[in-house]
């Protein structure tokens, strides 16, 4: 170690005072004192750039103490242009420094001053809002457990390149806000050797609820099991190496991968565990993922589901690196198959549909055997493809097969497929082609062009991963690896674009977004967060098996997600008024009652408390009994949060169908002025107060059950005859605190602010995001990259306390307050329609307890 100097010296006592010129504190200059050779570099940097009159503040002055360790191994050149960068403030942090030290030991003079910059984080900027949006993606993307993986997470987003110059500081607080907002507030860890407790049955990782114990921190989804196995970027055998070289050359060894749905229908819950996997994968990796569309059908393919399947994916938290289509890629795609025929590896077939399958067997299974046209010339073959584009023949008269093995006992290599006649206009290619190729001749050309490393598919896919490999190598292009893992199936519900659409057509639905149904668009409407659904998709982990899970399962994960995340607001279904007599008349107490008991970040809310109150009227009942708590005449129930006690005196019926309408009550004090004993029970209420504007009326609140009543709809012969026609209440006229209106518009200006913060984020980390990579004449309706995808009115969601959780339907609901600028009020404009939907009930099954 080098000589510390003697710190009561007087050349020691001379040095701390000239360190302290420059700015720096009586500690830090004796501590810059302790090490002589770097104190002598420090003393040299004060004299030659004259620091001690250029009034430094004290970052500046740790910045140079900070050089003055690092430049051990520089000449004075390259330490004096490191000193000029933290003099015009190119340096800000004793990271840069230290990453300047570094590469100015490896750059000699004269410095790239670009490439200086672009490796020492020169110029970096990024909002809190960019850096919270960061986080959660990251968080969203790997699928982070907990409170136990804070440390594992913060360390990986240090390292990742996008981050590696933000504030630690601020990385820590935007880590700790997200963890806080997802797994709700940390927990003081639990005396050592006492078992931390729980609700029966609970998973404190997919509950969101902290645990501190010192477990080890475990792998993600991406690190172990079917995920963890894939192979690593290059690692794929081809043909020739020059091929896996450029394939590196262009990826620059990084994970590429792929989402690739048919815009035909709509994305249902089955789709999320593909972007999940697909997307989180990449991100895992630092790698990129595509949003292709596999647009080859244009028959099935309308506007609205690109514009769909494109806000889904964002709406589950995940950004395309690109957007790309299979169309993008018609001109080479053709150009391939012409080559495929020159290589004898295609040819056209007139066969009809009837004598392909008799030429693989028949339904009996029999000998395979070629068809007559499998032999044809190459240039005939060509010719007839070339009269096919030009409109020679109508759909089904001719098709492009290629030539496989017959032998094969695999029937994906029984001269699939490649090319057939369609005589409709593609959405975006117009009337350009009336040929197209088939999935099987599109998918992993497309996945070659766009340097696939990691094709990852469903295991129905297992078959085709032959042919698959087969045509890269026909063709001698760049062959990724497909790889398959199991799918996600949900019981209790079908997901058959088909069976939906007659729900659809038939009016068993309200529409492919109807909360009952398991469209990605009707989770978003019925309520359910995007990250409790990746709660559950990774909580399922990645396997060959395909998973059968209960709806029950699903709903317990969304439940367990809402339970540290949800503010909590007091809320009546079927209100009943009640009257406190000897209250008076104008009486008003304000109740401060928090959002949320165990978040206080939530903040709180006020109530007013009148005279006048509503509860629910399944509260109150004529008939007491021993095991019933709740309100009866005689009885005496605690409301909720509220400051008395009340005892129902008497009640008043309607006339004519002898219904109670209302409950005459006394607030309760004890004989000695103190408050009586506590009660068993504690209700719901919301007071009336029209200055506040309370209560809040809902419209309509509609209580979804499931759909179906068995667990597999789609087995049955006619799986509409096991609708539940009790699927869907509606109830008119609940009540709501008026607390509403405040969480109502606070956690949709949230929403906005985050997606455009999000949004802007996206188009700065890639300005190509909204453009193919290739020109295809391309109309301009294909789907944007929108700040609007990702708000919808369902962001307001809360806990109707212990009835259910709830959310704002993002399409019926109109609440003008919501749009209105964020200094307004918010209350009860004219013209507003509140409906509410139910997310999921607090238990499974479960009513309100006695």
């Amino acid at each position: 170690m080098p000589p510390k100097t003697n710190s009561t010296s007087p050349e020691t006592a001379a040095q701390i005072e000239l360190f302290k010129s420059i700015g720096l504190t009586q500690a830090k200059a004796a501590e810059a004192a302790k090490n002589a050779k770097s104190a002598a570099r420090l003393q040299e940097l004060i004299v030659e750039h004259d620091l001690a009159s250029r009034n430094l503040d004290e970052k500046q002055a740790v910045l140079f103490t900070a050089l003055s360790g690092q430049s051990g191994a520089l000449d004075d050149g390259a330490r004096g242009y490191a000193a000029g960068a933290i003099l015009d403030e190119r340096l800000k942090s004793v990271d840069q420094v230290n990453a300047a030290a570094k590469y100015l030991e490896t750059h000699p003079l004269p410095v790239d001053d670009a490439d200086f910059d672009k490796h020492c984080g020169v110029g970096f900027s990024i909002t809190p809002e960019e850096l919270y949006t960061a986080v959660t993606n990251y968080i969203s993307a790997n699928a982070v457990a907990g409170w136990s993986a804070l440390g594992s997470t913060l360390g990986a987003l240090k390292q990742t390149p996008e981050l590696r110059w933000a504030s630690p500081l601020e990385l820590k607080n935007s880590v700790e806000r997200a963890f806080q907002e997802i797994y709700g507030v940390k927990e003081v860890a639990k005396p050592k050797g006492k078992k931390e407790e729980g609700p029966k049955g609970s998973n404190p990782t997919a509950s969101g609820e902290a645990s501190t114990s010192a477990a080890p921190p475990t792998k993600t989804v991406f690190e172990e099991g079917f995920l963890g196995k894939l192979h690593k970027p290059g690692g794929n055998p081809q043909i020739k190496p020059e091929l896996r070289d450029a394939h590196l050359a262009a990826t620059g060894g990084s994970v590429y991968t792929r989402f690739p749905p048919e815009p035909n229908g709509f994305l249902h819950i089955g789709h999320s565990k593909a972007i999940f996997v697909n997307f989180g994968y990449a991100a895992h990796h630092g790698g990129r993922c595509y949003l292709r569309y596999d647009d080859t059908n244009p028959e099935a393919e309308e506007a609205v589901y690109f514009e769909s399947i494109l806000e889904m994916v964002r709406w589950l938290g995940y950004e395309p690196w690109k957007i790309t289509y299979s169309s993008d890629y018609f001109d080479e795609l053709y150009a391939l198959a012409v080559e495929l025929i020159r290589r004898d590896g295609a040819y056209i077939c007139h066969c009809t549909g009837e004598e392909i399958h008799a030429h693989r067997g028949g339904d009996d299974g029999g000998a395979r055997t070629a068809c007559v046209h499998r032999t044809r010339p190459v240039a005939e073959s060509l010719a007839e493809f070339e009269a096919m584009k030009n409109g020679k023949y109508k759909p089904g008269q001719a098709i492009l097969r290629m030539k496989q093995d017959l032998e094969d006992g695999n029937p994906q290599m029984w001269d699939l497929i490649a090319y057939r006649v369609l005589l409709a206009p593609h959405h975006r290619t117009g009337d350009k082609w009336i040929i197209y190729p088939t999935y099987d001749f599109t998918h992993c050309l497309v996945d070659s062009f766009e340097n696939i490393s990691h094709s990852l598919c469903t295991t129905e896919f297992i078959a085709s991963r032959v042919s698959y490999e087969w045509l890269c190598d026909a063709l001698a292009v760049y062959k990724p690896r497909q790889s398959e893992y199991g799918r996600l199936n949900i019981q209790g519900t079908v997901m058959s674009k088909r069976k939906i659409l007659k729900l659809v057509k038939e009016g068993y639905v309200l529409g492919w977004d109807d909360p009952r149904l398991y469209t990605l668009i009707a989770l978003r409407r019925r309520g359910v967060p995007p990250g409790a659904i990746l709660s559950f998709v990774s909580t399922l982990g990645v396997s060959t098996a395909p998973s059968h899970i209960e709806l029950a399962r699903f709903d317990q994960t969304v439940r367990s997600y809402l339970e540290g995340t949800a503010p909590r607001l007091l809320m009546v279904l079927k209100p009943l008024k009640v009257t406190i007599e000897n209250l008076p008349e104008d009486y008003l107490l304000l109740v401060d009652k928090p959002l949320h008991p165990k978040v206080p970040e939530l903040g709180s809310t006020k109530l007013p408390f009148t005279r006048t109150v509503y509860i629910d009227r399944d509260d109150f009942r004529l008939e007491d009994s021993p095991d019933y708590f709740r309100l009866a005449p005689g009885k005496t129930v605690g409301l909720f949060q509220a400051p008395v006690f009340i005892t129902c005196t008497s009640y008043k019926t309607d006339p004519t169908t002898g219904e109670v309408v209302e409950l005459i009550c006394r607030a309760e004090e004890g004989s000695d002025g103190k408050a009586p004993k506590k009660p068993k029970a504690f209700i719901q209420w919301v007071a009336e107060h029209a200055p506040s504007g309370s209560p809040v009326r809902v419209d309509e609140t509609r209580v979804f059950q499931r759909l179906f009543k068995s667990d597999n709809p789609a087995g049955a012969p006619d799986f509409t005859a096991d609708i539940d026609p009790d699927s869907l209440e509606v109830i008119k006229g609940a009540f709501v605190e008026v607390g509403f209106w405040e969480l109502a518009k606070r956690a949709y200006l949230e929403s906005r602010r985050e997606g455009r913060a999000r949004t802007e984020a996206a188009l700065k980390a890639n300005a190509n995001i909204n453009a193919p990579e290739h020109d295809s004449g391309a109309r301009d309706e294909t789907p944007k990259v929108t700040s609007e995808q990702l708000l919808g009115k369902e962001c307001v969601r809360f806990q109707g306390l212990r009835v259910a959780y709830f959310t704002l339907d993002n399409k019926d609901a109109r609440v003008a307050a919501l749009e209105e600028p964020e200094d307004l009020p918010a209350v009860r404009r004219q013209g507003d329609y509140i409906v509410l939907n139910r997310i999921v009930s607090l238990k499974e099954d479960s009513g309100k307890a006695a």
